[in-house]
């Protein structure tokens, strides 16, 4: 297995002109290389399987303490907020991670064909990691091999590989997780559906038990339930959106703090830049120009 960690570290490296977060030409798939350790920021993680190649990342999930490094995969089953750090990576050796973005409607198709056992409704949390056994690994070492083949290989080949990657998750040790977001009925997927239509409304005024009721929850089960799968209320996940929103639109260059908070749903400028500093630990100019220097 050593060999196809550096065989795959190495396409990324050769694809790669300085660190970065980039998109390839596969759909779904991007690369990422830092040089150096990082400090803690918020973000949201998406539905992502992200497979470690060389060096270590903290991250903060809720109250727990997730560390992992190469030879680990991370999944994430639906948008999460997050803080995370590149804990080790210099420029000898850097923080190298290839990334699969999840689509959910293939997976749910992919339950049903496999006819996959039902999945035991306690495992909640949305995000997980585990070791990267042979054959997972073998799905992803092609997969990398297809990012310098011809545009019309890729497009073949890459969504037959991506599914078996899919299944190789399904069946797998963290199988239980997406099984659960993925499949109709579950407590986990109607979370799922309350995180899109609050991702969809985010700069709205939302009341939490109509959005309960919407995904055919009671309002205390709702409450329970998306704290266990995103570790934060709904409502507190609604402010991270609306900030990290508003965060985005600032480092675009086309917004001012004000105009950001009111773009996202702040009526007062105070409350938005107080939150905002709660949140990210500086005031939002102060942020966006420690962001843009780094």
């Amino acid at each position: 297995m050593e060999s196809k960690y550096s065989a795959v570290r190495d396409i990324i490296l050769r694809n790669i002109p300085d660190v970065g977060n980039y998109p390839t030409t596969i759909k779904g798939v991007r690369i990422v290389r830092r040089n150096n350790p990082t400090e803690f920021m918020r973000c949201f993680y998406n539905p992502t399987c992200i497979l470690v190649l060389q060096g270590v990342k903290h991250m903060l999930y809720g109250n727990e303490n997730i560390v992992y490094t190469k030879g680990q995969y991370v999944v994430s089953c639906t948008d999460i907020p997050v803080s995370s750090r590149v804990a080790e990576a210099s420029e000898d050796k850097p923080f190298v991670v290839l990334i699969l973005e999840l689509d959910s409607n293939i997976i749910s198709n992919l339950i049903l064909e496999t006819k996959l056992p039902q999945a035991v409704d306690n495992k909640e949390k949305a995000l997980a990691i585990a070791d990267t056994d042979a054959e997972l690994l073998d799905s992803f070492y092609r997969l990398a091999q297809l990012i310098e083949k011809p545009e019309a290989e890729q497009n073949i080949m890459s969504p037959i590989i991506i599914k078996e990657i899919y299944y190789r998750l399904l069946t797998g040790p963290l199988g239980s997780q997406l099984r659960l977001i993925n499949t109709k009925g579950t407590r986990s997927n109607q979370i799922a559906q309350a995180i899109s239509l609050i991702k969809e409304h985010y700069s709205e005024k939302l009341n939490m038990d109509e959005v309960a009721l919407s995904v055919n929850m009671a309002p205390s089960s709702f409450y329970r339930n998306f704290k266990k799968v995103t570790q934060v209320s709904p409502l507190q996940y609604q402010k991270q959106l609306k900030l990290y929103e508003a965060q985005r639109l600032m480092l675009s260059g086309n917004y001012d703090a004000a105009t950001a908070g009111y773009k996202v749903g702040y009526e007062s400028p105070t409350q938005f830049s107080r939150e905002y500093k709660k949140m990210f630990g500086n005031p939002p100019k102060t942020n966006v120009k420690n962001l843009i220097a780094v």
